[in-house]
């Protein structure tokens, strides 16, 4: 099971800092990630999300290889397959961006949109669904970020040792092997 935490930030571009370590770290295979996405308040108040996974994209790539590979095999039937694999690929990719636009993966967007109205102008948030984490390494990385923690699926104390190492105290009872 993944847990989420949201973590809040005093600065626009702190939480895209944070999300390119956290990518380096999962390169480190010290973290897995399952969904990030970045919350940005501006200053006239304007809620501007960046998700981690394009899905429009995958969609219509995806779209464009079978609607390819089937217009092809349609065309050969009727003895043009450069027509029915261009044709194909068109409507497969349209289609594909089209599914991709309306899905929603990891974290649900309406709670993103509503925690990200809560936040302060000229500020920005991080939501992360992880799925496993080697808590120790990652906490030592992000230690002192003066982030603070909005919202988490984690217990109580782990929680409050996920505080503690982004204000760059130290938690009043660390428990071992836990975030």
């Amino acid at each position: 099971m993944s847990d989420l935490i949201v973590v809040g930030f005093d600065s626009t571009d702190e939480a895209d800092k944070v999300l390119l370590k956290l990518n380096t770290l999962k390169k480190e295979y010290l973290i897995d990630l399952e969904d990030a996405v970045v919350v940005v308040r501006d200053e006239s108040g304007k809620v501007h999300l960046k998700q981690s996974m394009n899905l429009t994209a995958i969609g219509a790539t995806s779209g464009l290889l079978s609607g390819s590979l089937w217009g092809g095999l349609v065309g050969l039937l009727f003895l043009n397959p450069l027509a029915g694999f261009a044709i194909g690929g068109a409507l497969g990719a349209g289609t594909g961006a089209l599914s991709g636009s309306l899905a929603d993966y990891g974290i649900d967007d309406d709670f993103i949109k509503s925690l990200g109205d809560t936040i302060p102008n000229n500020s920005s948030a991080l939501f992360i669904l992880v799925r496993k984490v080697q808590p120790e390494k990652v906490l030592a990385e992000f230690s002192g970020l003066r982030g603070k923690v909005l919202k988490t699926s984690l217990s109580p104390d782990q929680e409050a040792r996920l505080q503690a190492a982004l204000s760059g105290t130290q938690p009043e009872s660390p428990t071992p092997g836990t975030f």
